[in-house]
């Protein structure tokens, strides 16, 4: 892992951008820390939403909080054809439609996931974090890469999915890779999503194996997360990292009133 920028402090939060070569590509991350707490400290790895970047405010949204309220250490990744993988900027259209055509053609889910598990091993090094406590959060095409990336790496321990669901091609894929994943997980839904069936997203809910998992279903369409629905990931979390032991019993059904935030 290389650094590319000198670290700079944001409020109770020193943000660091990297390099970390993975085969013959460089994936581009950020990594927060806290200021105020010594030792090891639980990490959540986070996936960005299509058309956004690992910096873009859905990531901002939960990974500041976290950081700055909980200690926790935050780390993401550009995806595919997104942020500093990019060769050129674009505007969030035309990148979301280049990620929908990578979607649809297949192939770029191995690629994530070795990028996202050769991240972790160098995160996994650094003396701010505790191995032992590792979540993920992505929604959306966060749910995309992540779920299959969830399944694959067992040092996650607990993780927030969601805002995806069968009815886009290629995703039957992850109905299966549900099936591998046992830790706590809540999977977050919208009402009024246009891009994805309530059935779709139910779906790859149900196939999950974890005996503890939660589907919260909030009013709006395919946004980011705010109000109760970023309260309720963030509270997940700091829960399941700080105190791995906490609650052990299956979630009811949620609804919540989540207001609109910006469109991904």
């Amino acid at each position: 892992m290389t650094a590319s920028q000198a670290t700079a402090p944001h409020s109770e939060a020193v943000e660091q951008r990297r390099w970390i070569d993975v085969a013959d590509r460089r994936v581009p991350a950020v990594v927060w820390t806290p200021t105020q707490h010594a030792g090891r400290r639980p990490l959540v790895l986070m996936g960005h939403g299509g058309s956004g970047h690992k910096t873009s405010q859905l990531v901002l949204d939960a990974a500041l909080p976290l950081v700055r309220l909980h200690g926790f250490v935050v780390a993401a990744i550009d995806g595919p054809v997104h942020g500093e993988r990019r060769a050129s900027p674009a505007d969030g259209e035309q990148v979301r439609s280049e990620f929908r055509a990578l979607w649809a053609e297949g192939g770029s889910v191995e690629p994530m996931v070795a990028d996202w598990r050769a991240t972790l091993d160098e995160l996994c090094r650094m003396p701010e974090v505790d191995p032992a406590a590792i979540g993920w959060y992505g929604i959306s095409m966060g749910t995309a890469y992540g779920l299959p990336f969830v399944a694959a790496e067992p040092r996650i321990r607990a993780a927030v999915l969601g805002m995806w669901g069968t009815s886009r091609i290629n995703s039957r894929r992850l109905v299966d890779d549900a099936r591998r994943v046992s830790i706590p997980v809540l999977f977050q839904q919208k009402q009024d999503d246009e891009f994805f069936t309530p059935e779709g997203q139910v779906e790859i809910y149900e196939a999950l194996a974890s005996p503890e998992k939660q589907l919260a279903v909030y009013q709006g369409g395919h946004v980011d997360p705010s109000g109760l629905q970023l309260f309720d990931l963030i509270e997940f979390l700091a829960t399941r990292l700080q105190h791995p032991h906490g609650r052990q019993q299956p979630f009811p059904v949620v609804y919540g009133n989540s207001p609109q935030g910006s469109p991904r």
